[in-house]
């Protein structure tokens, strides 16, 4: 029965190890940027959000929260478990305002995404 229990350890960590190797690693970053609408942000070329009221709406109404840093760069929220959930109830609190957020990075395509560890509002600079 131990041989099982061991053998079967074994298997699910080498299953880990493999996924973390297959899929890379995020690298830990802490960046700054404005919690904004996804679709506004594109379509409107916006800098920053309209107002908290505008971007709590689009989220509320289904459209993926962002952050924004002040080069344009893109970080799109993801979950970092599987199955993967949407991130906006994470964000929702500091819709349309600028923040600290740590967590991993990845980059894909030249898309960024970032599995949120720590946010925290911030003053911009």
């Amino acid at each position: 029965m131990k041989k099982i229990k061991i053998a079967g350890l074994s298997v699910a960590l080498l299953a880990t190890f493999a996924a973390g190797t297959l899929w890379g690693a995020g690298k830990h970053e802490t960046l700054q940027g404005y919690v904004i609408d996804s679709s506004c942000t594109f379509t409107k070329d916006l800098k920053k959000p309209l107002s908290p009221e505008c971007a709590v709406a689009c989220a509320k109404a289904g459209s993926p929260l962002v952050i924004q840093a002040d080069d344009g760069t893109i970080y799109w929220p993801i979950a970092g478990s599987q199955p993967a959930k949407g991130q906006n109830d994470k964000l929702l609190p500091f819709a349309g305002k600028w923040v600290t957020v740590t967590g991993s990075v990845y980059e894909k395509g030249g898309s960024r995404a970032i599995v949120i560890e720590k946010i925290e509002g911030a003053s911009k600079r």
